[in-house]
């Protein structure tokens, strides 16, 4: 259990020349009420299951709650989700001061969309926004994965 703080960004550049690292996900949601997310993923060969919690009034920090499943379950959980499971490839980018930027290239109905976050130690943590980096969109409910697998892009 941790309190996740991070900042969310639309992408306007190039990001990909400065991955290090990427993976596919596959992921649902159980549960998308405003008071708590419950969150099926599989992420390459792993499966995970997370519940987040409300977020704060910035939209910047939320509990969050992770455990590792196998990934037999966590297709059969998919199964049992909420309308549409998202796809999406993760891109992790490194930043001059030991974080990462992990940018989401969307498939299927969110085709084009592309956000990134970055988690950080404190809310006024100061990094360096790369060229590529667009415009924020932390709070922004729309942009939430539990949004965007009731609205996907296509519908915006």
């Amino acid at each position: 259990m941790h309190q996740e703080i991070e900042r969310k960004f639309l992408v306007k550049g190039d990001f990909k020349k400065h991955t290090i690292k990427k993976y596919k996900i596959e992921q649902g949601f159980l549960s998308t009420v405003p008071e708590r997310t419950v969150r099926v993923r599989i992420k390459d060969d792993k499966g995970f299951i997370t519940i987040k919690g409300i977020g704060n009034n910035s939209g910047t920090t939320r509990f969050e709650w992770e455990k590792e499943i196998s990934f037999k379950d966590a297709k059969n959980l998919l199964e049992l989700c909420e309308p549409t499971v998202i796809k999406k490839r993760r891109y992790i980018i490194p930043t001059n001061n030991n974080l990462f930027f992990e940018v989401d290239e969307f498939f299927g109905k969110n085709k084009g969309l592309l956000l990134a976050e970055i988690e950080l130690p404190s809310e006024d943590f100061k990094f360096e926004k790369p060229g590529w980096l667009g415009a924020e969109v932390t709070g922004q409910k729309k942009y939430y994965n539990s949004s965007i697998s009731k609205n996907p892009f296509c519908n915006w």
